[in-house]
C-alpha cells in the first residue's frame, strides 16, 4: 500500500476512534446528569398533578361539624357504659370513625400552598407549614391541643403527643423499601411520621400507604403521595412513626376532651 494511502487510512481510523470516544463521553455525561437530576425530573409531572388539586374549605367545614356531632354521641355512650366491655365497643367505634374521616379531612387541604411560617386554619386560604398542617387537622378532628405551641415542636414531640415512646418505631439510615415494608406489615390506621426536618401523616388502609403532608419541596403544597413519589420520605435519614388511632389512651382523651399535650 502506498505510504500516502496508509497515512490517510490511519487518519480516518483515528477520526473514527475520536468520534466513538466523543459519543461515549457524551452518553456518559447525559446519563450522569439524568441520574443527578432524577428527583427534579419527576417533579414537573408531580407539580402539574398537584396544581389540579383544588382545596375544599366548604367540605372541610362539613366534615368538622360531622365529626363533632358523632364524637359527642360517642362520648355520651362512653360515659354511660356500665363496664369495660361496653367502653371497648365505644373505643372501637371511635377508632373506625377517625380512620374514616381523618383522610377525608387531610385531602380537603390538597393544593394548599406550603410556607415555612404558614399558619392558616382554612384549606386554600393562605399557606401552611408541615407541623401546622398536622396539628390543625388533629385539632379540627376533635383532639384538645395547643395548636401553635405543639406545631413549633420537633417532629418526635408532635408524634409523642399522640403516641407513647414505647409505641414508636424509630429508624435511622434504614433502606426506604425496607422501611415501607415494615410500616405496611403493621396494623392499618392513621400514622404520624417525623423525618429529619419534616412531619406528616401516613394513611395505612391495610393494603397501601399514602404520605399526606405539606411539602417543603416542589410542588410546594399539601400533597398525597404513594411509595414511588414520596421523595421527602424516601430521602430522610431519620424516620420516627407511630399509629395514632391504635392508642387506647389517646382515643379516651379524644372522647373526654382531655389535652393530648402539655408543655413543661
Amino acid at each position: 500500500m502506498p505510504k500516502s494511502n496508509a497515512i490517510a487510512s490511519k487518519s480516518r481510523s483515528d477520526r473514527a476512534l475520536l468520534i466513538v470516544f466523543f459519543l461515549m463521553c457524551t452518553a456518559a455525561s447525559i446519563g450522569l446528569t439524568l441520574w443527578l437530576l432524577q428527583d427534579e425530573i419527576r417533579l414537573p409531572s408531580l407539580s402539574a398533578k398537584a396544581r389540579k388539586q383544588v382545596p375544599q374549605p366548604e367540605q372541610y367545614e362539613t366534615l368538622k361539624k360531622d365529626i363533632e356531632i358523632r364524637k359527642s354521641r360517642l362520648a355520651q355512650s362512653y360515659n354511660a357504659a356500665q363496664n369495660d366491655a361496653e367502653r371497648e365497643v365505644v373505643l372501637s367505634e371511635s377508632r373506625i370513625l377517625l380512620e374514616s374521616i381523618l383522610p377525608k379531612m387531610m385531602r380537603c387541604w390538597l393544593g394548599t400552598q406550603w410556607d415555612f411560617n404558614g399558619t392558616t386554619e382554612t384549606p386554600g386560604n393562605g399557606k401552611i407549614a408541615c407541623g401546622y398542617f398536622v396539628n390543625t387537622i388533629m385539632r379540627d378532628a376533635g383532639f384538645s391541643l395547643p395548636r401553635i405551641k405543639l406545631s413549633q415542636q420537633p417532629s418526635q414531640t408532635i408524634l409523642g403527643a399522640f403516641v407513647p415512646r414505647d409505641s414508636m418505631s424509630i429508624r435511622t439510615g434504614m433502606d426506604y423499601s425496607a422501611f415501607h415494608e415494615l410500616i405496611l406489615s403493621k396494623a392499618a390506621g392513621i400514622y404520624i411520621v417525623g423525618l429529619d426536618k419534616h412531619v406528616g401523616f401516613i394513611v395505612h388502609d391495610g393494603s397501601e400507604l399514602h404520605f399526606i403532608h405539606s411539602s417543603g419541596r416542589a410542588p410546594w403544597c399539601v400533597v398525597d403521595e404513594t411509595k414511588e413519589n414520596a421523595v421527602a420520605l424516601q430521602n430522610s435519614h431519620y424516620r420516627v412513626i407511630g399509629n395514632v388511632t391504635a392508642q387506647t389512651k389517646t382515643l379516651k382523651k379524644w372522647l373526654l376532651d382531655e389535652s393530648v399535650y402539655s408543655a413543661n
